[in-house]
């Protein structure tokens, strides 16, 4: 029997560190196959600390990022590809979706994260969703590469961007991510380049679960939080 799997379509190379991390690494824990497309390396935005450096170069800090991420993905036992579309601004036409076309129909993911529909601070972050949603549509058309396997309805999942008052996303699924919690901070921790953002994350995973406490009633330490895009069908209700 196949494993299970599942698509993160990341605007940058680390987002899906902070913001997923937990999911991957549970998910990667019980044998799923997660696959992580990073449309940008983050080079130009998110990645101030490597540009103070006397004589950095575009090149050079793709190359640091995207080993950051490997680095990471192998600790939260995932796959990461990357499609190199640029930064600041981001920038994908039809073939960037065509290609992600292919890897949901490869993979055929039970499930899809990425980011919030809405940022004003970083328009690489809705775009990345678009991208990400209008692949899926695609992949699901019999009439896109006639003959191959369409795509089901995987659920999507968009993550928590950094300020989600601003990005009018809320918390709808939470994820119990305590026992996956020390690998998704050691991903942190490759996250060399923006090391203001190890303690911050961490708050928000103590945060979240403390809500997901509050709102289940089970105890929950570390957690993260998901706004869904389709509604689910249940069986029950309780």
């Amino acid at each position: 029997m196949a494993a299970k799997t599942g698509i993160v379509v990341s605007a940058h190379s680390a987002d899906f560190v902070w913001r997923a991390g937990g999911a991957i690494a549970l998910h990667a824990a019980m044998g799923y196959h997660v696959r992580v497309v990073c449309l940008s390396y983050g080079e130009r935005g998110e990645s101030a600390k490597l540009w103070r450096e006397q004589g950095m170069t575009e090149d050079r800090v793709k190359s640091s990022r995207r080993k950051e991420a490997q680095m990471a993905a192998e600790i939260l036992g995932c796959e990461a590809v990357f499609l190199d579309c640029g930064d600041y601004p981001l920038t994908a036409g039809r073939e960037v979706v065509f290609t992600l076309v292919d890897h949901f129909r490869e993979l055929q993911p039970t499930f899809v994260l990425s980011h919030s529909l809405e940022d004003p601070y970083n328009f690489d972050h809705p775009l990345a969703s678009h991208i990400a949603q209008e692949a899926r549509i695609v992949a699901q058309a019999h009439g896109h590469k006639p003959g191959e396997k369409v795509l089901g309805a995987p659920p999507v999942y968009l993550f928590e961007p950094h300020q989600p008052e601003q990005c009018k996303w809320r918390p709808e699924v939470f994820l119990d991510i305590g026992s996956v919690w020390e690998k998704k901070r050691a991903a942190f921790e490759c996250m060399s380049a923006q090391e203001h953002l190890w303690e911050y994350y961490t708050r928000v995973a103590l945060q979240r679960g403390n809500q997901a406490a509050r709102n289940t009633g089970r105890k929950v330490t570390y957690g993260e939080a998901y706004q869904r895009v389709f509604p689910d069908l249940v069986e029950q209700l309780g």
